[in-house]
């Protein structure tokens, strides 16, 4: 079974950065697309970014330009550094595989950005 533990979360203020991490497990990482999705309180969950095996890259409209995913196959690991966080930007962010993500799903990381 896949499994995705998400780590790098916390508060920032408006303008900050931070940089997500996470470690995926129980499939074949490099043969598979790897995403960020995150979910507001009270909206349904969203895509903010996919990266496919071949390295293929799209982004929410929202976080393009602010946003950066990046895969390492060697060691299982997803990353996404976010800049210019505004306060729209606060929600459990989560990653998963696939274009169709997988019914696991990790405990995510929180990211707040207020003041």
């Amino acid at each position: 079974q896949v499994q995705f533990v998400e780590s790098g979360g916390g508060l920032v203020q408006p303008g900050g950065s931070l940089r997500l991490s996470c470690v995926v497990s129980g499939t074949i990482f490099r043969l598979r697309a790897v995403g960020w999705y995150r979910q507001a309180p009270g909206k349904e969950r969203e895509l903010v970014a996919i990266e496919s095996s071949g390295g293929n890259i799209n982004y929410a409209d929202s976080v393009k330009g602010r946003f950066t995913i990046d895969r390492d196959n060697a060691a299982n690991t997803v990353s996404l550094e976010m800049h210019s966080l505004m306060p729209e930007d606060t929600a459990i962010y989560y990653c998963n595989v696939g274009y169709t993500p997988s019914d696991s799903w990790g405990q995510g990381t929180q990211v707040t950005v207020s003041s």
